[in-house]
C-alpha cells in the first residue's frame, strides 16, 4: 500500500483489513481520534509502538512524555511539523508492513 492509498482510505469508516497495530495507530490518528490511536499504541510493546506513542503524546502536547517515548523507540523528537512526521511514519510503517 502506498502512502496515497493509505491517505485514500481514511474517507471510510473502519481500517483496511491486514494493517499492523502500528498502522491502525497511525490510521485512527489519521482520522482525528487520537484517543482509539493512544488505546492501541500503548498496548504495542516494539519501537515502532513507542514511536507511534512518542508522536501522540508530542501531539497531545506532552514533550516531557513523548521524550521518554522517542528515547525508547530509539528516535529524537522532530522538531518540524506534526503533519510531516505523520506522514513520515506512516510512509516508514508501510515499508516494513510490506516486508
Amino acid at each position: 500500500m502506498t502512502i496515497s492509498v493509505f491517505k485514500d482510505t481514511l474517507r471510510n469508516d473502519h481500517p483496511p483489513a491486514g494493517l499492523s497495530p502500528v498502522l491502525e495507530a497511525m490510521w485512527w490518528d489519521g482520522k482525528g481520534n487520537w484517543e482509539r490511536s493512544h488505546d492501541i499504541a500503548q498496548e504495542i510493546h516494539s519501537a515502532a509502538g513507542s514511536w507511534v506513542h512518542a508522536y501522540l503524546h508530542r501531539k497531545e502536547g506532552d514533550r516531557h512524555n513523548a521524550a521518554y517515548w522517542y528515547a525508547r523507540a530509539g528516535k529524537v523528537m522532530p522538531g518540524g511539523s506534526l503533519d510531516a512526521e505523520w506522514e513520515q511514519m506512516v510512509t516508514v510503517l508501510l515499508g516494513e508492513n510490506a516486508g
